[in-house]
């Protein structure tokens, strides 16, 4: 039939949209009330009289079933032409038929059946006023006819002898009743109206708020990347300056900004972390893990700067730990490298005891509990309460008098919920302070409980509590201790290089120096790791984009690339793509990411480009260094396969 149309009006805001599927969800409260109707009076009109009734009835929603079909399934929001006008008739009929039952009430019960026929349409007036939300339309189509019916009794009351008074009475009640109604309507109306507008303003302030987060996230990725390239080359020209100093008071200087460049990457580090758990972005790995070695690890490490500060450093209860155990290696560390470090900060004499508890629970799973100790000056319970309170500055907050933002702990115990677990702590003025971690941990596959080495980060934990130790020595050390150039991984006879130097074939001599492409869009990034490497007698292409990058690689073989990731044009992990995939003297080469996005899910799809390893930002001379002794290693050892599976 060409009488139903979409019209532009969605069935969310047309009231009389609204108003139909409302009485399509109370169908069989409809039917349900009709035969409870009919069952009930039909001791007064009888049994023929009730089942004709009700069948009749039941035809008549089945008409109306088939007439708002097309509303009901959404198949159309409007009814058009002969089926509109059906559908209006449909409604006075449906609620003149309910109502007609108090007319044989009427004539065979007497007044009697009269009080009866009253309830009865007192009803249906009442479910017709709440299944016609908004639409004035409905409302009057399905009430009208049930009003009609209620001013009826007052000439019934008269007809059956009623006295003067109680009719008028009667009539005065239904007036009422009939006002009552209609003033009820409007109430539930407005509150329907309000409500709904209620929602959609707070959806759009959901929607709002959902974007802010999504922009300000967004706006710190952006403002992170861009701050780890200067701080590369602070950490950078520091090591640098310090290893070439002349003498104590120009070393001490190195190190004053070694120090500085070092709290700025652990400050951005922090911010970035808690802008992630805001936003509902930090997620955890469920990895199987040796627990045993990673706290074993963990102690090591922080073994020599606890000592230096002479204060005492215990461990108790490993033996209860598992071993092979299914969780996130990574925010564990995290969490247990802020703990210790804030007791290390704390702590100026005595001790730090790292106390440790483990338990199998039912049904399977091992409960876990490590205490961090200190011997501290202690914490009101005021300074307690808010202890896990990001960037607390108030007169009495920790951070306000001891320095720093205060994120540290405020992430930990975020990390620790995200884990499934809990951090809570514990102190008094004069007694130090505990730190109690509480997870729950499943049982992992010993053969695949793999906990992975200490990272950059855990060492820079370490390095900024260090006061006589500065994290800058570690890394002149680092330099001064520079491995020799790795033997280079045997490539293809390369072609004279027309924009990456001045290669020729003179240069392919087994003593050649390593040859290293640098591309990055930030020129200091590209001179920070210039500066690295240039001790190391490498030769050095540099590249301002993925672009340029394919052209140099096209005319020139290198030992090793280094690759940034976020590029103009052409961003590093295509850049990758295409070299590997191009067939050229570089196809096979390593290829070091440079990022500043160390997610796992950035770090996977570094690898599924090609990408052989990867050094976060910002860059040091030790990570750098690591990197290459990494990367070179497995090509050396890659190499020694190659050789003995032919030899074989």
């Amino acid at each position: 039939m060409a009488n139903v149309s979409a019209a532009n009006i969605t069935p969310a805001t047309d009231p009389w949209v609204i108003a139909i599927l409302q009485r399509r969800k109370a169908l069989l409260q409809r039917l349900g009330m009709a035969a409870a109707s009919a069952l009930v009076f039909s001791p007064l009109i009888g049994w023929d009289v009730s089942v004709g009734w009700v069948l009749g009835y039941f035809l008549i929603q089945a008409l109306d079933l088939w007439t708002f079909a097309p509303i009901v399934s959404g198949r159309a929001q409007k009814l058009n032409g002969a089926r509109a006008v059906l559908g209006d008739i449909l409604l006075f009929s449906n609620a003149s038929y309910f109502g007609s039952l108090s007319i044989p009430l009427w004539i065979v019960g007497g007044p009697m059946g009269g009080v009866c026929a009253a309830m009865l349409l007192s009803a249906g007036a009442i479910y017709s006023m709440i299944n016609a939300p908004r639409s004035k339309r409905v409302l009057v189509l399905t009430v009208a006819p049930q009003f009609l019916y209620l001013t009826s009794i007052p000439f019934f009351m008269a007809m059956f002898g009623g006295s003067t008074g109680f009719v008028t009475a009667a009539a005065i009640a239904v007036g009422v009743f009939i006002t009552y109604c209609l003033s009820t309507w409007q109430r539930m109306n407005d509150a329907r109206t309000a409500e709904s507008a209620a929602r959609i303003e707070a959806e759009q302030k959901r929607i709002d708020a959902v974007r802010i987060m999504e922009g300000r996230s967004a706006f710190l990725a952006a403002v992170g990347h861009d701050l780890r390239t200067p701080i590369s080359a602070i950490l950078t020209g520091a090591a640098e300056l310090e290893r070439g100093a002349a003498d104590n008071a120009a070393r001490g200087q190195a190190r004053l900004i070694n120090d500085a460049g070092l709290m700025m990457k652990a400050l951005l580090d922090d911010l970035l972390d808690h802008a992630k758990l805001e936003a509902g972005h930090m997620t955890v790995d469920a990895v199987d893990f040796d627990l045993r070695e990673l706290l074993n690890q963990t102690v090591r490490l922080w073994r020599a700067p606890v000592r230096a500060k002479g204060v005492k450093f215990r461990v108790e209860g490993a033996a209860t730990m598992p071993s092979a155990v299914r969780g996130d290696p990574m925010r564990l560390r995290q969490v247990l490298n802020n703990l210790i470090s804030n007791a290390v900060k704390f702590t100026q004499s005595g001790a730090i005891t790292v106390r440790l508890n483990g338990w199998v629970e039912e049904p399977g799973g091992h409960a876990i509990l490590i205490e961090i100790a200190d011997t501290g000056p202690g914490m009101t319970a005021e300074q307690v309460a808010r202890l896990f309170t990001p960037f607390d500055q108030t007169q009495d907050g920790v951070s306000a008098r001891h320095g720093g933002t205060g994120l540290g702990l405020s992430i930990s115990k975020q990390l620790a919920d995200l884990m499934g677990g809990r951090l809570t702590a514990r102190s008094r003025p004069g007694e130090g302070a505990r730190f109690t971690l509480a997870l729950r941990l499943q049982p992992g596959e010993m053969t695949a409980a793999v906990t992975p080495g200490l990272d950059q980060e855990s060492r820079d934990a370490v390095a900024r509590v260090l006061s006589n130790r500065p994290a800058a020595a570690v890394a002149a050390r680092a330099l001064d201790a520079r491995p020799a150039p790795a033997a280079p991984v045997i490539e293809p006879e390369p072609q004279v290089a027309e924009t990456a130097g001045d290669y020729t074939d003179e240069d392919e001599g087994e003593d050649r120096p390593m040859r290293v492409l640098v591309v990055d869009d930030h020129d200091i990034n590209r001179r920070a790791i210039q500066l690295i490497l240039q001790p190391l007698g490498c030769d050095i292409a540099t590249a301002a984009d993925g672009m340029a990058a394919l052209k140099i690689c096209e005319q020139t073989a290198f030992d090793l690339i280094f690759m940034d990731v976020r590029m103009p044009e052409l961003d590093g992990r295509e850049t990758t793509r295409r070299i590997r995939a191009g067939g050229g003297p570089n196809a096979f080469v390593p290829i070091i990411a440079v990022t500043a996005d160390t997610a796992p899910e950035d770090i996977a799809a570094c690898t599924a480009a090609g990408m052989t390893y990867f050094v976060p930002k910002p860059i040091t001379p030790p990570m750098l260094l690591g990197a290459i002794t990494h990367v070179m290693t497995m090509a050396q050892d890659q190499a020694a396969d190659d050789m003995e599976t032919a030899a074989a």
